[in-house]
């Protein structure tokens, strides 16, 4: 089975325009309809369009939109977007970061116009939605054993010539599943598969031995519906990660790559690059450390990154973690998010309530972060005030002394983990600074 045209494998994508086209979800998401699927905005915006809402350029503090409210700062969205377009250009890297962070089509295409060579993904729904989109290039961090989603996959590359597929393998048994699926199938191109290097004992998916690697890599070639690509892996889930261990797990999953590359298991397929992918969003300088180093091979490698998190960055988890903090003349990620919720019960000096909790705010990885607070118009330091906890729909804020904090105010939050923010809003005005809403960011989870 021939592969399709080929392409420069360093460019980015090139996708059709997204409305009007039966690729770019049938109604274009300007067309959507303001309803109660969407929670935080303007009641009286009901039965809009998203664009016609958008074209009003309300104020987000002054235009109707009801607490909680999420919202993504425009600048600071647009910052990171090309920081890490930059970064990747600066370091040799492909970029094809991870989009199960925000599901957002809206954000895969700027992440595209900004360099991205694809976008990596999960598990099938999010496949079949950024193929509604117009999404051509998909990198599937994962297994897939699932016949019914390999059969559809095996339609998508029969239908379109410029569609772009890889996935991990670790398994024999799960390269059986699948050429037994494909086969099934009736497909006329071969699913690209990577072996996943598992980041060591404890850790996630992945093979754990390079001898587990080469019969993986021996039962794909022995599949007549499969093409060995190349090697990847997540180094987020090495144990005790430190700069030494992932550095040294990094530089396992590159001598892997030579190893099969001079045994000679890329040759005789019609294959143009061999791929090395790894990178969350914790490590991704020691991934271009070590991809720097990747010896010259029989072809061209694509070296892939998929960070995906910095496109909103956050208040918590990776602003401790992120490498611009280890590596600061690099730049710096800006976090993007801010759920402003309102005070509404102040029983006791000690103690205030506001009206998001568990169903609005990530939570998973710390508390939000009172950081402002906003009474007649006027913006201050959320001084003395700090959230304790999470019920379903409040959260729990204690005040000092010098906390001036009263019901009705508003009260702006900083969020930790934006892949469990996104998730919980499904349509996400963009502010500037001055509160105006440029834009609106539609989710599917």
């Amino acid at each position: 089975m021939a592969d399709a045209t080929p392409v420069d494998p360093c460019a980015p994508q090139t996708l059709p325009p997204a409305a009007g086209s039966a690729r770019a979800g049938g109604t274009h998401l300007a067309g959507e309809r303001v309803d109660h699927r969407f929670k935080g905005l303007p009641p009286d915006a009901h039965g809009l369009t998203v664009g016609e809402l958008a074209a009003e350029r309300r104020n987000l503090f002054t235009g109707g939109f009801t607490t909680p409210v999420l919202a993504l700062s425009a600048e600071r969205l647009e910052h990171n977007l090309r920081l890490m377009e930059t970064y990747a250009a600066r370091h040799g890297l492909a970029f094809a970061p991870h989009g199960k962070t925000s599901m957002a089509p809206q954000l895969f295409q700027r992440q595209i116009d900004h360099g991205a060579w694809g976008i990596t993904l999960a598990v099938p729904h999010q496949l079949w939605v950024a193929r509604e989109f117009g999404i051509r290039r998909i990198f599937l961090a994962n297994e897939l054993v699932d016949g019914a989603a390999l059969r559809r996959i095996a339609a998508e590359l029969a239908a379109d010539p410029g569609f772009r597929f890889v996935c991990y393998v670790d398994s024999v048994r799960g390269v059986r599943l699948m050429d037994a699926a494909l086969a099934g199938a009736g497909g006329t191109r071969p699913v690209d598969v990577v072996v996943e290097l598992g980041a060591g004992e404890g850790a996630r998916t992945g093979a754990r031995t390079e001898a587990d690697c080469a019969a993986v890599a021996d039962a794909v070639a022995a599949a007549g519906t499969l093409r060995l690509v190349g090697v990847a892996g997540y180094e987020g889930e090495v144990p005790q990660a430190d700069p030494e261990r992932v550095r040294a797990w990094l530089r396992r999953l590159v001598a892997l790559a030579a190893d099969f590359d001079a045994a000679g298991r890329f040759s005789g397929t019609g294959l143009e690059e061999i791929v090395v992918s790894a990178g969350g969003s914790a490590w991704f300088d020691a991934v271009a450390d070590v991809f720097a180093q990747i010896p010259g091979l029989s072809l061209p490698v694509l070296k892939l990154l998929r960070s995906g998190a910095y496109v909103s960055h956050d208040d918590g988890h990776y602003r401790k973690v992120t490498p611009f903090t280890r590596v600061p003349e690099e730049g710096a990620l800006h976090p993007a998010f801010r759920l402003w919720a309102q005070v509404v019960s102040r029983p006791t000096a000690e103690q205030a309530f506001a009206n998001a909790g568990k169903r609005d705010a990530a939570y998973d990885l710390g508390l939000p972060l009172a950081q402002v607070v906003r009474r007649d118009g006027v913006e201050r330091p959320a001084d003395g005030i700090s959230v304790t906890g999470l019920s379903d729909q409040h959260a729990w804020l204690s005040t000092t002394p010098e906390a001036d904090l009263e019901v009705g105010d508003w009260i702006g939050l900083g969020l930790s983990h934006p892949c469990t923010s996104f998730d919980k809003w499904p349509l996400i005005p963009v502010a500037e600074a001055d509160g105006t809403v440029v834009d609106y960011v539609r989710t599917y989870f």
